[in-house]
């Protein structure tokens, strides 16, 4: 959830943390999910809610299986956003292999998923997420440098997602969402 990321293409490649309303936090959580040594992940998807100014909502999903041209750095990962931002309105459209862009609100976005996977909301008052046993199918939901606003989280609650903990320190977006994958990897490699 990008509350104050810009939602037109009109930023600087040079200044992601100053011109994009924070697009920069989203950026880090795209590697976080995707990158490991020598790879990527080609199970999973990310959606990125932006919700910044001039014309909210956008948002951007991006496949693991399909994607092409990502790179571990920032700004190669904000030219491919800014390339989806260029596109007119309209339904979701493809604007290059694996990322897609669209105009779906926040509460669409979460029925969306809600119909085919297992939300889970990190929330530091959750239960310990080594506590828990996962299915194939699961949606993990976190903000940026804020916590969820009160409605946004009255929606997401309508959805009855368990609250999962990741510790006992507050960690930066990007990096639950590493701590995230790690603790899927050690259940699955332990159940292989």
């Amino acid at each position: 959830m990008g509350h104050r990321a810009i939602t037109s293409a009109d930023f600087k490649l040079d200044d992601l943390s100053g011109s994009t309303g924070r697009l920069d936090i989203l950026l880090r959580c795209v590697n976080s999910a995707f990158f490991i040594s020598h790879d990527i992940r080609r199970d999973v998807e990310i959606t990125l809610m932006l919700l910044g100014k001039p014309n909210p909502p956008k948002t951007i999903k991006i496949v693991g299986s399909e994607v092409k041209y990502l790179n571990p750095d920032e700004r190669s990962t904000a030219a491919l956003i800014r390339n989806a931002l260029l596109q007119k309105p309209g339904g979701e459209r493809r604007t290059s292999p694996g990322i897609y862009v669209s105009e779906r609100s926040y509460s669409e976005v979460l029925s969306n998923i809600s119909k085919e996977s297992q939300m889970y909301y990190l929330k530091e008052d959750g239960e310990d997420i080594r506590d828990t046993s996962f299915g194939d199918d699961i949606t993990f939901v976190l903000g940026d440098d804020q916590d969820l606003t009160e409605d946004e989280e009255t929606i997401l609650m309508s959805y009855e997602p368990k609250k999962l903990s990741l510790g006992p320190v507050s960690y930066h977006a990007d990096h639950c969402v590493t701590v995230v994958n790690n603790e899927l990897d050690r259940k699955t490699k332990s159940l292989g």
